[in-house]
């Protein structure tokens, strides 16, 4: 078992005092929670977690309070509040937490508060996914690898999140190749319509399953953009087609939303 401190941290690391003192963030956010679907499987695969705002309020309502004094702060509260909820709501399937790499100083060290929110609530690391979006404007490329390195050593499953719409696309994915890929929604929407898009997702699909990537479509709401992004061989999906995200709670999915 690794252990949840490292024994090496370094006290002027910038963030590494603040991991030991826990600072006060300045204001509350809650989760929604959207369901990530299986059509294979007719099942749910996993629920991202999303941030809102105490009563419901959008994300933006929350992320233009972070800023560069408490984004540290923010990111650790996030994956231990997203880890209690999940556990508080019984979760069985896997969760989905969204990370800052820019407020990740050094991951060994600051992944210990969301390895001790999961034996505190008693949630399985193995069902964990941490997925980085891949427009995060991240000045250090080399840097994100070595913390999506560390997070699969300590057994999370990783994730890049809007792929095709960000600064590194296929240069990141020859030098890490996540669990999953999800498909930027720009690519998914009206996808049925558009042979450059089926083009571009056909592409995306058949480097993925040489590389033993999953590939996750998200943004569907309708039932064509299903049918298409299943013909491509896609069967991890997530939108309003399937369920919206549900505050504090976990969505379930009409049965006509799976289709055939």
């Amino acid at each position: 078992m690794i252990p949840i401190h490292s024994g090496n941290e370094d006290a002027s690391t910038p963030g590494c005092k603040a991991c030991r003192t826990d600072g006060e963030l300045g204001f509350d956010f809650a989760y929604a929670y959207q369901p990530i679907v299986d059509l294979d499987s007719h099942t749910i695969y996993a629920h991202e977690a999303l941030v809102r705002g105490p009563q419901g309020e959008s994300a933006f309502s929350v992320l233009s309070q972070v800023d560069d004094s408490n984004r540290y702060q923010f990111d650790q509260a996030c994956r231990v509040k997203a880890i209690r909820g999940a556990a508080e709501l019984g979760m069985q399937e896997l969760l989905s937490i969204n990370f800052l790499p820019n407020a990740v100083y050094r991951p060994e060290a600051c992944i210990r508060s969301t390895l001790a929110a999961a034996l505190e609530y008693g949630f399985p690391i193995e069902r964990i996914i941490f997925e980085v979006t891949e427009g995060e404007q991240v000045m250090d490329r080399p840097h994100l690898v070595n913390i999506f390195q560390e997070y699969r050593r300590f057994g999370f499953h990783t994730a890049i999140d809007d792929f095709g719409a960000g600064y590194a696309g296929l240069n990141l994915l020859a030098e890490f190749q996540p669990d999953i890929i999800k498909i930027d929604m720009d690519l998914v929407r009206d996808i049925d319509s558009s042979a450059p898009k089926r083009a571009i997702v056909n592409g995306i699909v058949a480097i993925c399953g040489a590389l033993g990537i999953r590939v996750l479509a998200e943004g569907i709401e309708t039932a064509a953009e299903r049918d298409c992004l299943r013909a491509a061989g896609i069967s991890l999906m997530q939108g309003y087609l399937f369920c919206r995200p549900a505050f504090k709670a976990l969505g379930s999915v009409a049965p006509q939303a799976w289709g055939r």
